[in-house]
């Protein structure tokens, strides 16, 4: 058993050790917007934040998340899609097939909020994640927007 603050709400996840935190946020707590992807953490279709940290959920196991950390996923995001990262996707229909898109808001989120007016080699260095339509442009402009730059 695991307890777990996501989206501030604490949560008792009955799962094995080693569980990883995706299935335990997809199964357990029925939050399925984030995705799964690769499974060893190289595309970020996972991609949570822990604390404020953009974190791939593929492969940390649940036991490495403690109680008092905070965890968000795209559904605690925002309550009303209002967080500018999302008003900035839909002002420019960013997505293409969108699979990938719940793990680009979530690192494009943190990168924001760690530097809101971030260059292009900053947003390069944080946007690690795969989108296997190509909407990189895309997702570059929605951060730019996003940011007021």
């Amino acid at each position: 058993m695991a307890r777990l603050n996501v989206n501030g709400r604490m949560m008792d996840i009955d799962a094995p050790p080693g569980t990883p935190l995706l299935w335990a946020l997809r199964e357990q707590a029925g939050l399925t917007g984030t995705k799964y992807g690769c499974g060893i953490a190289q595309c970020g279709a996972c991609t949570v934040h822990i604390d404020g940290e953009a974190v791939r959920a593929c492969s940390l196991p649940i036991e490495a998340v403690g109680p008092n950390q905070k965890i968000v996923t795209i559904e605690g995001l925002s309550e009303d899609v209002s967080h500018p990262i999302q008003k900035a996707w839909l002002q420019l229909d960013v997505p293409q097939c969108g699979y990938c898109q719940s793990g680009m808001i979530m690192a494009a989120a943190a990168l924001l909020a760690k530097k809101p007016k971030p260059t292009d080699a900053d947003i390069d260095e944080a946007m690690t994640n795969i989108c296997r339509c190509g909407t990189y442009n895309r997702v570059r402009a929605g951060i730019k927007l996003a940011a007021g730059l």
